[in-house]
């Protein structure tokens, strides 16, 4: 789902927590947590469980429904019409994918650069106004207060101003209308002068404390272990970013300028295909992980 684009800041952290206080705090963010009504964050230690899901622009279909579960605990659902596409074929179908058993990554497509910069309105303002949208089209579709909504930015790197005063009001917004609010974005690391930074690395380094979930993309290998289901699914942390809640590690079609060393792509046409499925214009996938088998808790 991404393009490229490179713009850059390098953002560090680093904590040191004496062996007394670590085990008072591991007492007290649960229960502040829960007097703020923020959710606990997934554990990210080894011993989380790891679930893999899938994503894709078009609907795959109803008939397929049954093969894809077989592999996969969720699905990206999006809320208003996907990158490259005219309509959105997922509007009507979050009843029968729950009805069968599945997860969501809900998704909402956020502007390029170009919209922002051309539109008769601040950054913020359409920032604001999409966040209605959002969230009027996650009611409409039955996802329920607190469902996590990632904004897809599509342009990788350190976002320009106009690109973070819109994402930011964006967030604020849906978290305005009891909804949560996450962002879809690059992981990848890309060169700014003499240091690097990804996507995911900037957002986090302006976040203010919003405490945003981030869906990461980094299909390159490693660590992305290429268009394959392993058996345990990776975690998300093994992305590059150690917050990550979802890792999309492998796209279709191949980017062959990124992921030119990942296996398992049909060597026919480059697309990374759901496993045991026949391969058709349907089911071609994204690959997904997560420690979480409903990401934006949308059941």
């Amino acid at each position: 789902m991404l393009r490229a684009k490179l713009f850059a800041i390098l953002w560090t952290r680093s904590r040191c927590y004496r062996f007394s206080r670590l085990i008072s705090t591991l007492v007290a963010v649960p229960l502040l947590l829960a007097s703020t009504g923020i959710a606990a964050p997934q554990p990210s230690g080894n011993r989380a469980q790891a679930y893999t899901g899938f994503d894709r622009n078009v609907y795959p279909g109803d008939e397929l429904l049954d093969s894809l579960r077989a592999t996969f605990a969720y699905t990206g659902y999006w809320l208003n019409t996907p990158p490259g596409e005219t309509s959105n074929t997922w509007v009507g179908k979050r009843s029968l994918l729950k009805s069968r058993g599945f997860g969501f990554l809900v998704i909402f497509n956020g502007r390029l650069d170009k919209e922002i910069k051309a539109a008769r309105t601040t950054p913020a303002a359409l920032g604001a106004a999409d966040a209605r949208l959002a969230v009027a089209a996650a009611k409409r579709e039955g996802f329920p207060p607190r469902t996590i909504i990632f904004l897809d930015q599509e342009e990788g790197g350190r976002l320009l101003p106009e690109q973070s005063a819109y994402l930011f009001a964006w967030i604020d917004g849906v978290r305005k209308a009891d909804y949560r609010a996450g962002v879809y974005c690059s992981g990848i690391r890309v060169p700014d002068g003499g240091s690097s930074i990804s996507t995911a690395d900037d957002i986090l380094s302006k976040d203010a404390g919003r405490n945003i979930p981030l869906w990461v993309a980094n299909d390159q290998c490693p660590p992305a272990p290429g268009c394959s289901v392993p058996s345990p699914a990776p975690k998300p942390a093994l992305s590059g970013t150690p917050a990550a809640l979802v890792w999309q590690y492998a796209q279709s079609p191949k980017r062959n300028a990124l992921a030119a060393a990942c296996p398992g792509y049909s060597a026919a046409d480059h697309l990374c295909y759901a496993p045991s499925v026949p391969h058709t214009n349907r089911s071609h996938v994204d690959l997904n992980t997560s420690t979480s088998a409903d990401p934006s808790a949308g059941r």
